[in-house]
């Protein structure tokens, strides 16, 4: 599944918000340009240059209907124990487990707080994750088109029977580090969380524009490298606010511990 991909600007998510996300006209747009009497046009793109155009998107359609589906379930699920799920979304390196290490270790009772941790392989970032009380469920996606570069709700749906959610008030699933799948996957979160780092550029909103619309929070990372960097924050703020006007930035060193009080804060206001 990770080499196939909805077309940007039709990244239905599916999950509550707290806000809406303005890109409908965008998805209406896209609908009436690519008119159903083009059997290789659809919502997940440009398919004409294939002679399995047709077979591709219907492939396609049902990979995300099931997905849909699932999704919905795990979100019941976790509304049904009364559960907050965070998907935790970025590129590689960006710091999503050094932020979840310093959660773990600030927040109160983080034995109730599990984990979904998904890599392509290696234990090493759930290996990262334990020790701090937290329920830990190590997710490799290895087995699937040479690892799956995210995570989908049958896969979340998969590691919650093994990690369980009683006593749980709080799951986050860190994702596979990837500025592109992992936004095109409902798992079944209440929200999208991303972490960037400042050492990616200012642009990556634009060029990564699908990642950035289906953020929630933004956490901007490595503010202790702004002083060593050509790295205008203000115009990256601005790219952002051009893509996703309502996201909630939080700026954050997570090596430093700067800025996370405001992180710890959104989250306790929803545990």
């Amino acid at each position: 599944m990770g080499r196939f991909h909805r077309h940007d600007g039709d990244d239905d998510h599916g999950h509550s918000h707290e806000h809406s996300h303005q890109h409908e006209a965008s998805r209406e747009h896209t609908h009436d340009q690519h008119d159903s009497a083009d059997p290789q046009h659809s919502e997940h793109g440009d398919h004409s240059g294939y002679e399995t155009g047709p077979d591709r998107i219907m492939v396609l359609e049902r990979i995300f209907d099931e997905n849909d589906a699932r999704a919905a379930s795990n979100r019941a699920s976790f509304d049904a124990a009364g559960v907050m799920a965070l998907n935790m979304m970025s590129s590689p390196g960006a710091g999503k487990t050094a932020v979840l290490e310093k959660t773990l270790a600030a927040v109160p009772h983080p034995e109730q707080i599990g984990i979904i941790e998904g890599d392509i392989e290696t234990s090493i970032d759930a290996d990262r994750l334990s020790g701090f009380g937290a329920r830990v469920s190590l997710l490799n996606t290895a087995n699937g088109f040479g690892g799956e570069c995210h995570l989908d709700a049958p896969m979340v749906a998969s590691a919650l029977e093994g990690l369980g959610l009683d006593g749980l008030n709080l799951l986050f699933i860190e994702n596979v580090g990837n500025l592109v799948c992992p936004a095109e996957f409902d798992v079944g979160a209440h929200h999208n969380v991303m972490v960037y780092a400042i050492t990616e550029g200012e642009e990556k909103p634009l060029k990564y524009p699908v990642m950035f619309r289906t953020a929630d929070v933004v956490i901007v990372n490595k503010l202790d490298l702004l002083p060593h960097l050509d790295f205008d924050l203000d115009l990256f703020e601005r790219n952002l606010a051009a893509v996703n006007p309502l996201a909630t930035v939080i700026k954050v060193s997570a090596r430093t511990s700067e800025g996370l009080d405001e992180w710890y804060e959104w989250l306790a206001a929803r545990r």
